[in-house]
């Protein structure tokens, strides 16, 4: 298991919290939501826009755009966190970035205001190949670069992704960054047409995962990087499997009969070399929405123990979309590091197992399991370090 087992040796985070891991962690651990009224966000005069909206910030070396500089941002704290924790990089250190939607907001000021006119330089910055490339450039890195894209489900398959390639031998590490700060008014709006994301309504008010009056989930953006390798003496975690599958059945909704969505999970625990009874914790995906937290909880009681809680931060931190899983699995490797799940607070009648706030850590695996919008399932498995 620990042979083929991959580290997370360094985390950086970009968050609606701050700029910094230690923001995310100090938020969440303080049980209130990220998010606050944006009114950037109005699309007609008197919106209300509740949402975890990333603050503009970073180096405007890193780029014109928030996008640009909270990927490099959140790449470069940790590569300097898995520094400090003993990591020295390989010869061939390759570079994943999730994306859904890049750089929305230069786009939507490339059509809308600028008449579809840029200077070259500024088109060029448009473009997903240009923060790799120049990310690329700061290093001196020269494994493979590439953009993996599954919905919200994107930040377990970077890291599913990187462990294939880690396991293959193309690469000795991997920096995974995901990266989604695409809340426009037009995108919101539509989100909420689609009947899943709230804005009108403060987040613990809206979004209840595993409880009951949760009405869907607050839009969220992150940016999220991790050190991926397995020459690290300190890491925060370590990856031991995981699985992807596609449901095949519809453009939004969940096949009912979750045969695929259980399919991963087992299949990720196959793939990882342990069993369901080793799992200690189940980090949801957990939106908020009746489907996914119906099938999520249907999964839990049918495949694991009663000694198996469940969480979601997405109270917390928001729907960081493309961006979610990673933000997820930081929480998971910071818990193991720090002892403690900075769990959502419970605010109405839930789930059983549903964890309450900030728990001690038990120790165990912890499976997180994410479902992308169209059918993209995908389940990775995580361990404390040896």
């Amino acid at each position: 298991m620990v042979a083929r087992s991959m580290g997370i040796c360094g985390i950086g985070v970009v968050s609606a919290y701050g700029w910094n891991r230690r923001s995310l962690w100090e938020g969440l651990m303080s049980g209130k939501p990220a998010a606050s009224i944006v009114p950037e966000l109005n699309r007609f005069p008197g919106d209300t826009v509740w949402a975890a909206y990333v603050a503009q910030g970073g180096d405007p070396v890193d780029g014109p755009s928030r996008f640009a500089r909270a990927m490099r941002a959140a790449a470069r704290e940790a590569i300097e966190d898995a520094g400090a924790r003993g990591w020295r990089p390989g010869r061939r250190v390759g570079l994943l970035h999730a994306v859904v939607l890049g750089e929305v907001d230069l786009w939507r000021d490339f059509y809308v205001t600028r008449g579809g006119e840029l200077p070259v330089h500024d088109y060029l910055a448009l473009m997903p190949s240009t923060p790799m490339s120049t990310f690329m450039q700061e290093y001196g890195f020269h494994g493979p670069a590439m953009n993996v894209s599954a919905m919200c489900a994107s930040g377990n398959a970077g890291l599913i992704t990187a462990k294939a390639w880690l396991d293959a031998g193309i690469v000795d590490d991997v920096v995974f960054v995901a990266t989604d700060l695409s809340l426009t008014p037009e995108n919101v709006s539509h989100f909420v047409r689609l009947g899943v994301a709230i804005v009108d309504a403060e987040p613990l008010d809206a979004c209840r995962p595993f409880q009951e009056g949760s009405r869907g989930f607050v839009m969220g953006e992150a940016s999220v990087a991790f050190v991926l390798s397995r020459n690290s003496v300190n890491p925060y975690a370590l990856t031991l499997g995981g699985a992807m599958s596609h449901d095949a059945y519809h453009v939004t909704s969940i096949d009912p009969r979750l045969d695929q969505v259980t399919a991963c999970f087992t299949d990720a625990l196959d793939n990882a070399g342990v069993s369901a009874a080793d799992v200690r914790y189940l980090n949801a995906h957990g939106p908020g929405t009746a489907q996914c937290d119906t099938a999520e909880a249907a999964v839990l009681d049918q495949l694991f123990g009663p000694d198996t809680g469940i969480y979601s931060v997405k109270p917390l931190t928001g729907h960081c979309q493309g961006a979610a899983s990673a933000i997820e699995v930081a929480v998971t490797a910071m818990a193991y590091d720090t002892g403690t799940i900075p769990a959502s607070p419970v605010v109405a009648p839930a789930h059983p197992r549903l964890l309450d706030g900030p728990t001690p850590l038990r120790g165990g695996l912890t499976i997180k399991s994410s479902l992308g919008m169209g059918g993209h399932n995908s389940v990775v498995v995580l361990a404390p370090p040896a």
